[in-house]
């Protein structure tokens, strides 16, 4: 958590973006955006469901979207990174361009649902952003 963290602030501070006019909650939105992100994380690994994995990647991005646009920022920044070290990592082109498409379908607002496998336990459904 601490390096997704870093990574983003990191590269908050090396956009172009004018996000200095409303920082405050620019900022928090991120930070909700990055716990939302990390929480599909984790329960895609709890449920290590066969599968799942398109609909943690929608359901997290949908999540953090959900916060603003620096959840939105937030989904894009850790949703690239992570694909950039998979790919890297001999997964495939074709099934981090599957990723990258749920990781998108979710950031703009897409039911994460369409991913979702039958039979992966209710308890690992969308959560409340509030």
């Amino acid at each position: 958590m601490k390096v997704t963290l870093l990574i983003l602030l990191l590269s908050l501070a090396s956009t172009g973006a004018n996000w200095f006019t409303d920082a405050g909650s620019f900022v928090k939105e991120a930070y909700q955006g990055s716990k939302d992100m990390w929480r599909a994380y984790s329960d895609m690994r709890e449920a290590n469901f066969i599968g799942a994995d398109k609909y943690f990647h929608a359901r997290g991005n949908y999540d953090a979207a959900q916060r603003g646009s620096g959840g939105v920022w937030a989904a894009k920044v850790i949703s690239d990174v992570r694909e950039m070290y998979q790919g890297a990592s001999g997964r495939g082109a074709e099934d981090t361009r599957a990723d990258q498409e749920a990781n998108q379908w979710g950031r703009n607002g897409g039911n994460p649902d369409r991913y979702r496998p039958e039979g992966l336990p209710e308890r690992f459904g969308r959560t409340n952003p509030n």
